[in-house]
């Protein structure tokens, strides 16, 4: 039975995934290069310790100014989601999960400062019951940490709950924890390889939660 719902936050909730990596594509091609998603992909949702403009150097052979070009693709960025919204679907999950009497968390892999201004920003920050961040363990996303302790902080058990995410590294995670996972993914990442989940929607918007629920309750785990 499922008692709780967690959220990835980047890419899902709030596509931070696609703007960033535009930008970055934006300014590889500014220099004659190219960012494959066969390479920016395997980053998503983690942290890798990727850095694209000592990879943007390598393609190039020729160095760059780095501190330059972060500042750029921070304006870029920045200027590109002062109007963001929620993704299609969010919001009416959140406010069907508290309806069902659902408890709510949030397991990210990016850091509680980043994770809170943008929630706080889109008034959806008092809807998470529990917040699991990058702050709060050793290893990330694909490590399946996260979602435990999230689920530990919701106190339910890893099979009662039902975890949302578009990245391959974020499903990957949800599964190592024994949890149902239905994957929404973005434009970046709807290209990639899924290969640990329950469930595909393309939006939240696609299908009722309790709906949802009830479809995934008759199956068996993956």
């Amino acid at each position: 039975m499922i008692k709780a719902v967690i959220f990835d936050f980047d890419g899902l909730i709030l596509d931070t995934e696609t703007h960033d990596y535009e930008v970055l594509q934006e300014i590889f091609q500014e220099h004659g290069s190219d960012l494959p998603m066969s390479v920016w992909g395997k980053v998503i949702g983690t942290a890798a310790g990727f850095k694209p403009f000592h990879y943007l150097e390598e393609q190039i052979q020729k160095k760059l100014d780095h501190e330059e070009l972060t500042k750029m693709r921070q304006e870029r960025f920045v200027k590109r989601m002062e109007n963001e919204k929620a993704r299609p679907g969010v919001e009416a999950y959140l406010s069907a999960a508290k309806e069902l009497g659902l408890k709510v968390g949030l397991a990210s892999s990016s850091d509680y400062k980043w994770v809170s201004q943008h929630l706080k920003h889109l008034g959806l920050y008092d809807d998470f019951e529990c917040i699991r961040t990058a702050d709060d363990v050793e290893e990330v996303k694909p490590n399946p940490e996260l979602y435990l302790q999230t689920a530990e902080c919701l106190g339910v058990k890893p099979e009662e709950c039902m975890a949302f995410e578009d990245s391959v590294n974020g499903s990957t995670a949800a599964k190592r924890a024994g949890m149902k996972c239905v994957i929404v993914p973005n434009q970046v990442t709807k290209t990639l390889l899924f290969e640990h989940f329950d469930h595909r929607l393309e939006s939240m918007a696609e299908m009722e939660l309790e709906q949802l629920i009830e479809k995934l309750s008759g199956q068996r785990r993956n």
